[in-house]
């Protein structure tokens, strides 16, 4: 393998690796048994097809192309620890010529490390908010329970109170249906709150058979996106509506959720709210105090890639929320009048503030010798294997090993987070 080393501006290095046939030989090899243990091939056991003969199935270039990733991470680290460069981030990988029989050539834009001269944790002037629980949350909670055990019958008169309607629904904007607009036997309860403000009291009077149309805005900070801030035309149609009976707040109630009497079932609500409480306001600690320390670390110049990987995380953070919720990251950037480039720019401030973030992370760990060790990682991948024991994706992608190293940098982190709260407690608590 050869490569040259360029150096470039903002702390970045540009490597140009080359990469001959034999080197990459194994890479091939290791690939087409991984492709045949995906596919059939007569004649063959998935996973032992010979592999001049996957060559044949699926072409050099198939290989190579599944080869890629493998061979450009091995000899991207060799390259780095032959120049023992200190890098930080993940570089942006640039593949120039990819080609059977020829030699593979890619550059990769890396991020020095850029010098950090840590705060002094236990100076920050950072205080944890009061945690305090008000009555009608529980109070809330447990007409929430009461809820989920009620008993529906069906109603002939118009729907009110706490009854239940059941209808069929179609959004438009325009006249334009909205993407994952359109609703069958949409449940709705009168008296809890409806996601899109304003319907409960629309559909409320309603009776069976009844249809309406009617507009709603939305408020511009609507979690669906492609909705906020518009004007949206409902058309539904009721189906059913339910008298929902409650059961008393009594003995008997309590014994059905596992509690001796009403007064144990109050306090496990109120200790559990109070824990959940609890937690944001530790969540919300945290995150004042990596605020305070980036505010007083001193950096030198931060990467460009660095900031543009984590602007790249974000971007897909966003697309992941997105399509959770139905909705195409496209339509998103049209809906906000936005291209990606215009986004990422918008995601500039908050990429450096995460950049900065990890930086200090990394710093503080090397300071305080905050190591994860390997068992660590062992026993937190073990957790997350019993947790998706029946998403077969998930538990290979747990075998590899940059979802490894991705793991323990979050144990590491969490070691970091914990170590700056003892230090700003030990403060605070003098």
């Amino acid at each position: 393998m050869k490569h040259t080393v360029k150096t470039l501006p903002n702390s970045e290095v540009e490597l140009t690796i080359t990469v001959s046939t034999k080197e990459y030989e194994p890479h091939m090899e290791a690939a087409a048994k991984r492709l045949s243990g995906r596919m059939a091939v007569k004649g063959f056991r998935k996973g032992h097809v010979p592999y001049d003969m996957m060559k044949k199935e699926v072409g050099e270039m198939a290989l190579l192309q599944e080869a890629l990733q493998s061979l450009v991470q091995a000899t991207y680290v060799e390259a780095i620890q032959t120049e023992k460069l200190e890098i930080i981030g993940t570089p942006q990988i640039d593949v120039e010529k990819v080609a059977p029989g020829n030699d593979v050539v890619y550059k990769a834009t890396v991020a020095l490390l850029p010098e950090v001269i840590l705060a002094d944790a236990t100076t920050l002037k950072v205080k944890r908010k009061e945690t305090a629980i008000e009555e009608n949350k529980v109070t809330e909670t447990i007409d929430a329970l009461r809820g989920m055990h009620a008993k529906e019958v069906i109603k002939k008169g118009v729907a009110e109170g706490t009854n239940k309607i059941v209808l069929d629904m179609d959004m438009t904007i325009d006249n334009v249906p909205v993407e994952g607009g359109t609703a069958k036997d949409y449940q709705v309860y009168l008296s809890e709150d409806n996601h899109i403000p304003g319907f409960n009291k629309e559909v409320a009077g309603l009776k069976k058979d009844d249809e309406k149309e009617f507009t709603l805005e939305f408020s511009k900070t609507h979690y669906q996106k492609n909705l906020a801030g518009k004007k949206v035309d409902f058309k539904v149609k009721v189906k059913e509506v339910f008298d929902r009976q409650l059961p008393d707040m009594d003995e008997e109630f309590a014994k059905k959720l596992g509690q001796t009497d009403v007064k144990a079932l109050t306090e496990i609500i109120r200790k559990n709210l109070e824990n959940e409480a609890k937690q944001k306001t530790n969540q919300q600690f945290e995150i004042d105090i990596l605020d305070a320390m980036i505010e007083k670390t001193k950096f030198d110049t931060i990467p460009e890639v660095l900031i543009n990987s984590e602007r790249q995380k974000m971007f897909y953070e966003l697309k992941r929320d997105l399509e959770k919720n139905g909705v195409s990251v496209e339509q998103y950037m049209k809906d906000i009048k936005k291209t990606e480039d215009e986004l990422f720019e918008d995601f500039r401030a908050q990429a450096l503030k995460r950049a900065q973030a990890a930086l200090i992370s990394r710093q503080v760990a090397l300071e305080k010798k905050l190591v994860v060790s390997e068992e660590e990682i062992d026993t937190e991948i073990d957790t997350m294997k019993q947790a998706y024991a029946q998403n077969k994706e998930a538990q290979e992608n747990l075998t590899k090993p940059e979802v490894r190293d991705s793991i323990a940098t979050v144990l590491q982190n969490k070691k970091v987070v914990q170590y700056l709260v003892e230090q700003v407690q030990g403060k605070t608590t003098k």
